[in-house]
């Protein structure tokens, strides 16, 4: 999991998808992070893609690194609702404090569960981590 974790920070901004019913739809993000050994990522409860995996918690994410290394992790997001993992998160993105708060009622973050990251490379296999 550190790996991907890793990975994602290089990326700086990667891609995730959700479903819109029957529609897929991707969009950057940019928060990674690691609390209680769980990986998460965060968004804002009024935005769309909050509703999508509220309403299937399948995602995707895509990232690419010097244009030749690229994931793909395959996830449950499971919203953590606790203050902690907030804060957490805040912390390690100050500046999104301007925009988000621990405790505003709008900051949510989800942990990936059932993860199935794949690693590749246009001169290496692809390499596969569960977590």
């Amino acid at each position: 999991m550190e790996k991907v974790y890793e990975f994602l920070k290089k990326c700086e901004t990667y891609f995730i998808a959700t479903a819109d019913g029957d529609q897929p739809r991707v969009r950057p993000f940019g928060t990674v992070d690691i609390f209680e050994n769980k990986l998460y990522i965060q968004t804002g409860k009024v935005k769309n893609v909050s509703k999508q995996i509220k309403d299937n918690p399948k995602i995707e994410i895509c990232g690419v690194v010097d244009g030749s290394k690229w994931i793909r992790v395959e996830a449950v997001a499971v919203e953590d609702d606790r203050l902690e993992p907030k804060q957490h998160m805040l912390d390690a993105y100050p500046m999104l404090k301007g925009r988000y708060a621990a405790g505003d009622g709008n900051t949510q973050v989800f942990y990936l569960k059932d993860a199935t990251a794949t690693f590749y490379s246009f001169t290496d296999a692809p390499e596969v981590i569960k977590f």
